[in-house]
């Protein structure tokens, strides 16, 4: 679901009282459901994160910037004040500049006199240069994530990962559970972002701080069993900084072991074909 407001008209009205919440590509063909927050806003248990701070910065991995692009980086910052560009690159067209602001992209003239928002098309090869760039900013190396805040469950060999965002309330997170029962051979990290009322966070607490939070988990999630009240430290805050660094808009969002993610519970065979594709 695409923010009502697009950057081009925050850029317009000068405004960031909004940040704009860009939409995440989905694999086509398969229907993937998820759930967002009512307000779309960082839940209020916990601000959110600097982003003038590198480390909380989504960052490309490409080569240092050329002069151009940081003369260019420099000018779009000056003509739009507050606006933090992340990455300026060169695109194939010449003398237009792709500009990253967050997890959207804008494409400029070396001057910033012109600023386009949209899909560039590489017209002889049919390809969509940006749903490219965005599905690659988009991945996440598996292994930077921090496993031990997550529930771990195990089945099978377990020889399959998948990392979920999830909230207890959410409706698809239980559906997608509901598919898991069907999947063998695979072990699933749920980091719990409760992000759609405060009954979430007070029930992802007790849920963590269980005897044994992946029993408690399973029974709330396909039974609808409450977990005790339960007090201990809990990493949800920090769950919830990670979330936003990754650009978690929506519950579930999974990440998968090749580095690629997926907004919305997948069906059955989309699921399977996920795993099974990992190697």
């Amino acid at each position: 679901m695409k923010h009502p407001l697009s950057l081009a008209a925050l850029l317009l009205c000068g405004s960031l009282s909004t940040l704009v919440q860009p939409a995440l590509a989905e694999p086509s063909g398969d229907q993937v459901l998820s759930t967002q927050s009512s307000s779309r806003a960082a839940p209020a248990e916990s601000s959110a994160p600097a982003r003038d701070g590198a480390k909380d910065r989504v960052l490309s991995t490409a080569p240092a910037q050329s002069d151009s692009a940081r003369a260019v980086a420099r000018v779009f910052e000056q003509r739009f004040p507050g606006i933090q560009v992340d990455a300026v690159r060169v695109t194939p067209m010449n003398g237009i500049f792709e500009v990253q602001v967050g997890m959207d992209l804008l494409y400029t003239d070396a001057q910033v006199d012109y600023v386009l928002q949209g899909s560039m098309i590489d017209a002889q090869a049919r390809r969509d240069l940006t749903a490219e760039r965005l599905e690659a900013l988009q991945q996440v190396a598996f292994d930077s994530l921090p496993l031990d805040h997550a529930i771990k469950q195990v089945k099978g060999t377990g020889a399959r990962k998948v990392a979920v965002f999830e909230d207890p309330n959410c409706g698809y997170c239980k559906q997608l559970h509901r598919t898991l029962e069907d999947v063998d051979n695979v072990t699933v990290y749920t980091f719990l972002f409760p992000i759609l009322s405060p009954d979430s966070t007070t029930r992802s607490r007790d849920i963590w701080c269980a005897a044994d939070p992946a029993k408690a988990w399973k029974a709330w999630m396909l039974n609808g069993q409450d977990p005790a009240k339960a007090e201990c430290d809990t990493p949800i805050q920090t769950n919830l900084v990670l979330g936003r660094k990754l650009n978690v808009q929506g519950t579930p969002a999974l990440f998968f072991a090749d580095g690629t993610r997926v907004n919305g519970a997948l069906p059955l065979e989309a699921l399977k074909q996920k795993l099974d594709a990992q190697g």
